[in-house]
């Protein structure tokens, strides 16, 4: 589902114009990049060249929308590309930041006080499915597919922050629309998709073996982000019964851990916590239109769990 049109060349009047974008940049920003806290800093950079310009120079933006979307953009941009070097280096598998549907969050923790203008607006286009699919696409691709067809800016404005022709945005749009396509999964109710996460938890906390392999696709896979900081495997599992197994080991490994399902990038996903409350995990998961899980997002790097310090709602043990 795309985001409400933002108009590019709508002012802003006032003084105080920049601080009400702050929303849009933030649900920008952390589409670009895949982490709530690089877009918590994209947007404090934006706000800081914002404010070095001076109240002459921001007197003479017309429209301090479209200076803020674009300066924004364009350092999503560059730090998208810094990112990528960075995640050569990276132990394990890489996954996107989750995000928690709360009633106030930052990747300074969940108990963080935040104006409700500043929360991600979460919906299909926040889907960890979407996100890991923007890792495999450039980062111009990834910029031009975000703005054009989540945002709905037009080519010619996004060839003004990616440095290309319209007609290249164009093509960067639709290579990374292809992408997106390839690996659209069937539609399935969001019941439906609570059901099954509901199913797997359960086999899960149950430790039956039988019951868990019946709630994963024949070709499910799993992959689990420790970012070297904690255990995980190292590569992706495929098959219900790899995927079993290490998710019945890791019960064997911590009886006391504690399953609750919560909210996660606007889908139900799993949380699982220590005795003292700790989140250790947070799973997302996709679902066929069989009902079964076809894919388990588990992020473990405890350096992407700062806004689920706090859980928004107890997990159930």
């Amino acid at each position: 589902m795309p985001e409400e049109a933002v108009p590019w060349h709508v002012e802003s009047p006032g003084p105080t114009a920049a601080s009400r974008e702050r929303s849009v940049l933030l649900r920008l920003s952390y589409r670009i990049l895949g982490s709530l806290a690089d877009a918590e800093d994209a947007v404090q950079e934006t706000y800081i060249r914002w404010h070095r310009l001076g109240d002459e120079g921001r007197d003479t933006i017309a429209n301090p929308r479209a200076w803020l979307i674009k300066t924004a953009s364009r350092i999503g941009l560059d730090m998208l590309k810094t990112a990528r070097a960075r995640r050569e280096h990276y132990v394990g598998e890489w996954l996107p930041e989750p995000v928690p549907m709360a009633n106030g969050w930052s990747s300074q923790g969940a108990s963080t006080v935040v104006d409700p203008a500043d929360r991600v607006s979460l919906d299909d286009s926040v889907s960890m499915a979407l996100l890991v699919v923007l890792e495999t696409m450039t980062p111009a691709e990834r910029v031009a597919f975000v703005l054009h067809d989540v945002f709905r800016y037009t080519y010619p404005e996004i060839a003004d922050v990616v440095g290309r022709t319209p007609a290249a945005c164009r093509q960067l749009a639709s290579s990374a629309r292809r992408r997106v396509r390839a690996e659209r999964r069937t539609p399935v109710l969001p019941a439906e998709h609570a059901a099954a996460v509901r199913a797997f938890r359960s086999a899960w906390q149950a430790g039956d073996l039988a019951a868990l392999v019946e709630a994963l696709d024949p070709d499910a896979t799993a992959i689990i982000d420790g970012g070297g900081l904690v255990s995980a495997t190292l590569a992706p599992l495929h098959g219900p019964a790899a995927i079993a197994g290490f998710f019945l080991g890791v019960w064997d490994r911590q009886p006391d851990l504690a399953v609750g399902e919560e909210i996660v990038n606007g889908e139900p996903g799993l949380i699982a916590t220590d005795r003292q409350g700790r989140t250790l995990a947070v799973l997302a998961l996709a679902t066929t239109d069989t009902g079964r899980i076809s894919h388990v997002w588990v992020v473990r790097n405890p350096r992407k769990l700062d806004a689920w310090r706090c859980p928004p709602t107890a997990p159930d043990r």
